[in-house]
């Protein structure tokens, strides 16, 4: 770690500015969990062979909706595999030490910072959380834990008679939907934290953005929102991407080109330890 990035972590520490986490898939990658945008998320439906962008979305869900389970279901089991890394608990030590200042936005759906003890009330999940499904057709605005009765599918498995059972509606008996922000959905307040987010954004004195390439819309805004404010951003990433160059801009941030699962404990330790 420079002396000047040093500098920095032990000035905002000793402040009372509020601080920001925006993590991607990049911190989840370093739990061995791939990027499903990538060839792990390639799915096979009879003949065809569908990309994540095309199985990701409602529409879909509408037209083949066991295949959509089958899908996230697949994946809620490559997640349920993985383990917090010491980037993760860093996150948490790093939220323990300064309370509410401290605010976690994630597009990971894993549920592994709360896995490692960050918490709900300080996570925005903004992208949703694999292990939650809510209702199709809207008749409650409630999120809830998948049963455990319905079990992770391999890519061979069918979802069974039980499963979809467990996977209706209480109230209403109609299918449940995984709760995870679909392509061709938008950001709301409710289930994705958007309001909040860019609240947070405004108020935020160091962003540090970590493992992701800004391929979504509000983690964009909330970079951006944090560098019209006058925040100070610092990059964590193996390579370099907008989050870099938007943090270099102005010559106050700064781009870690460094795995999270070592940069974090050290920024963790600086900004705690000195």
């Amino acid at each position: 770690m420079s002396k000047a990035m040093h500098t920095l972590l032990r000035r905002v520490t000793e402040s009372t500015g509020k601080i920001t986490v925006l993590t991607g898939a990049g911190i989840s990658a370093e739990s061995g969990i791939p990027t499903f945008r990538g060839p792990e998320g390639y799915w096979t439906v009879g003949s065809k062979v569908y990309q994540p962008q095309e199985m990701a979305t409602f529409w879909m869900f509408s037209q083949q909706p066991d295949e959509v389970w089958k899908w996230y279901l697949y994946r809620m089991g490559v997640c349920a595999a993985a383990e917090p890394n010491p980037g993760h608990f860093a996150l948490v030590d790093m939220e323990r030490h300064f309370g509410d200042r401290f605010t976690l936005i994630t597009q990971n759906v894993d549920g592994l910072h709360l896995r490692a003890g960050n918490t709900p009330a300080r996570t925005f999940q903004i992208h949703g959380n694999v292990f939650y499904m809510r209702f199709s057709l809207e008749c409650t605005d409630a999120v809830y834990e998948i049963p455990s009765g319905v079990q992770p599918k391999t890519k061979e498995e069918h979802l069974t008679d039980s499963d979809r059972e467990l996977l209706r509606c209480p109230q209403c008996g109609a299918r449940s939907r995984p709760h995870i922000l679909l392509f061709d959905e938008s950001y709301n307040e409710h289930h994705y934290h958007f309001y909040s987010s860019l609240k947070a954004a405004r108020e935020t004195a160091l962003l540090i953005v970590v493992g992701t390439a800004g391929a979504t819309n509000l983690p964009n805004q909330v970079a951006n929102e944090v560098h019209r404010s006058g925040g100070i951003i610092i990059d964590v990433n193996i390579e370099t991407n907008p989050f870099a160059r938007l943090a270099e801009k102005d010559g106050r941030g700064f781009f870690v080109q460094q795995p999270s699962a070592s940069a974090l404990p050290a920024m963790t330790k600086a900004m705690i330890d000195g």
